[in-house]
């Protein structure tokens, strides 16, 4: 399932992103037999239980905590893999840090969903209908797994979209047609409804949203309480103010590039790093954040991958100085000159808010400490010509040059 052309998703900026049967997905990555196929993910024998399935066996009625041994009696052909905990925190990492690079504005769920807010990157990325199809490339190009995208202008919406997009889909509902989409479901559909509340609700005749929608709050707070009644009746009408909650500071800001062709030039590994600092700059001042550490990512043609980082002196928002520590980071590696690099990537860490920082004062304005404010105020000015005449109109001599052969971004 996927968007129809012609959709107007201008209003659908909060996405819900959901992997699609996440552990079970992980373990086929090495098990490619077994695709297509019925698979628990559990601990056979004893009271060992499901901890996830492939859709494959979902359909034959088995599901997460269910006993393995229940499970086998409606799958008897089904595979029983054991589950590996340190894998699945490895992809969710790497799916995270996907989602991050789209937007800071980042809402982790669980393991394997979160919520996006995207009306800040329409302008750099396109709109949320082509946000939401780029991201599941991205995955699956860089995990091998596959996600679903729900959005909305609510999160209530987009998550009820994600699980009406599964498996390996894309739905978008416009704010203009929430109530068509909510009102023909059961009530068991809105967020809040188990079986007590769907039980009390039968009992006065409402099973659909639309018919909850239609009744008067004061009946319906005296049937299943205040504070459930009004949240109910909101869901019902599609409001849902709440907003993307950040729990903690982001870790990090950064971007990588796979290259269509293994590179080795080192002139081209040096364009991509700076072309990469300047991005990460962007977003970290946009973000109103500046960071202390600054790390290299190195995938080489057979795939090993090594990370290396230093600590800046003082925090930064500066492309130069970032590009700087990330060149020298890879100069030091002193790689083989016949040593080709699949990906590169620059990322900084140990965020702050700018200026929670207070810098050491000097009793001398040295001359590099006046480079770096004429640098300041350059990348300043870039910012502002970028927002006034679009991304890439201006910036880095170098930068601006044809670029190279063999490379392409992400």
């Amino acid at each position: 399932m996927t968007v129809s052309a012609g959709v107007d998703d201008s209003t659908a900026t909060m996405l819900h992103i959901d992997m699609d049967a996440f552990f079970a997905s992980v373990e086929l990555l090495d098990h490619p037999e077994l695709r297509g196929q019925p698979v628990i993910i559990g601990h056979a024998g004893g009271r060992g239980v499901v901890t996830s399935a492939t859709y494959e066996a979902r359909r034959l009625g088995v599901h997460s905590a269910m006993p393995v041994s229940v499970a086998m009696r409606l799958a008897p052909k089904a595979h029983v893999l054991p589950p590996h905990h340190k894998l699945y925190q490895h992809y969710s990492a790497e799916v995270m840090r996907i989602f991050r690079d789209v937007t800071p504005l980042v809402e982790p769920l669980s393991i394997d969903e979160a919520f996006l807010d995207v009306s800040g990157a329409r302008r750099l990325l396109g709109s949320p209908s082509v946000i939401g199809a780029q991201v599941r490339a991205r995955v699956l190009a860089e995990t091998g797994l596959t996600c679903s995208v729900g959005a909305s202008s609510t999160k209530f919406v987009a998550k009820m979209a994600s699980q009406r997009a599964k498996p390996d889909g894309m739905l978008i509902v416009p704010e203009s047609e929430i109530l068509n989409f909510l009102h023909p479901l059961p009530i068991k559909a809105l967020w809040g409804v188990g079986a007590s509340t769907e039980a009390a609700l039968a009992r006065i005749g409402i099973k659909t949203v639309r018919e909850l929608s239609e009744m008067p709050l004061p009946a319906l707070t005296r049937a299943v309480g205040e504070a459930s009644g009004q949240k109910l009746h909101a869901l019902a009408l599609g409001i849902d103010p709440r907003g993307i909650v950040l729990e903690r500071q982001e870790k990090s800001i950064g971007h990588e590039n796979t290259f269509e062709f293994d590179v080795s030039d080192r002139r081209v590994l040096h364009r991509e790093l700076l072309k990469q600092a300047n991005q990460v700059a962007v977003r970290l001042r946009k973000a109103g954040l500046e960071g202390r550490t600054v790390a290299l990512k190195l995938r080489f043609s057979d795939f090993t991958t090594i990370t290396r980082s230093r600590t800046l002196a003082e925090p930064s928002d500066l492309g130069k100085q970032i590009y700087d520590e990330a060149k020298a980071i890879f100069d030091a590696l002193d790689l083989r000159d016949d040593q080709r690099v699949r990906l590169i990537g620059v990322r900084v860490e140990q965020l702050a808010e700018s200026g929670s920082v207070v810098h050491q004062p000097s009793l001398w304005v040295d001359e590099a400490e006046s480079q770096t404010d004429g640098w300041r105020d350059a990348e300043r000015t870039i910012d502002k010509l970028s927002a006034r005449f679009g991304s890439g109109a201006v910036g880095p001599a170098s930068l601006m040059r044809k670029k190279s052969q063999g490379s392409s971004p992400e």
